[in-house]
């Protein structure tokens, strides 16, 4: 595995891409999406095991180089992110992506705020083919009935801002349009997949969570190596 960091220009100003690369080639990508801490030793961890899974993965940084070290600051910098702005350096990444390692497919993660950017991202973009938002906001209706791509929604009961609510809500949008979405819900708290925050990390959740994760990527884009918890 081999990592290394784009340049990305958009109209709102430059950011940059950490960029995770299999050992061998592949046309398969994935566009990581951060949670509300920022790209941080987490999020280029999995940036890593999805390299390691065989995807060319791409994480745009959608806070400029800043980073959260507590709730408040992560929660300020979120709201500051606006939802264009945060749009178009995804879109951005998979054109570098596609320009630069002859990318062909994507799938798109996202994880905590990371997640409402990836599920609407597969909602307003047709190059991805799949979509693994894990506990991030639903977008509204006339958005998510655009949606074409098989989409896995992961959330945990305990959740107090992706609730067991909303994720019925999602369900029931996801059944009136005929949407290709499915819900796993755990009995496990937000942020659940995040092994750095040990007050909320479920080891058992979160390898079931990655081997779904995987067989969707898998299914839809080919490549990558079989799936592994």
């Amino acid at each position: 595995m081999k990592v290394e960091s784009l340049n990305l220009e958009t109209s709102h100003g430059a950011t940059t891409a950490q960029v995770a690369r299999p050992d061998g080639e592949t046309e398969a990508g994935v566009i990581l999406i951060q949670e509300y801490w920022g790209v941080n030793d987490h999020i280029r961890d999995l940036a890593g095991r999805y390299a390691r899974e065989g995807y060319l993965c791409l994480a745009p940084d959608l806070f400029r180089g800043r980073l959260a070290t507590n709730p408040k600051e992560a929660s300020a910098l979120m709201q500051a992110l606006a939802l264009d702005d945060g749009l178009e350096m995804i879109h951005k990444a998979m054109d570098v992506a596609a320009a630069t390692y002859q990318i062909k497919k994507f799938a798109i993660p996202g994880y905590c705020m990371g997640g409402t950017f990836a599920l609407r991202a597969a909602c307003e973009f047709p190059e991805i083919k799949a979509a693994a938002p894990f506990y991030g906001d639903i977008p509204e209706e006339d958005v998510l009935a655009k949606l074409k791509v098989p989409t896995l929604f992961i959330a945990g009961k305990r959740d107090a801002w992706i609730n067991p609510e909303k994720v019925r809500t999602l369900e029931e949008i996801a059944a009136k349009h005929n949407l290709p979405v499915e819900t796993v819900s755990y009995d496990a708290d937000h942020a659940f997949f995040n092994d750095t925050r040990p007050q909320v990390y479920d080891a058992q959740a979160a390898a079931d969570a990655w081997r779904r994760v995987l067989e969707l990527f898998k299914r839809e884009l080919g490549g990558g190596n079989a799936a592994s918890a």
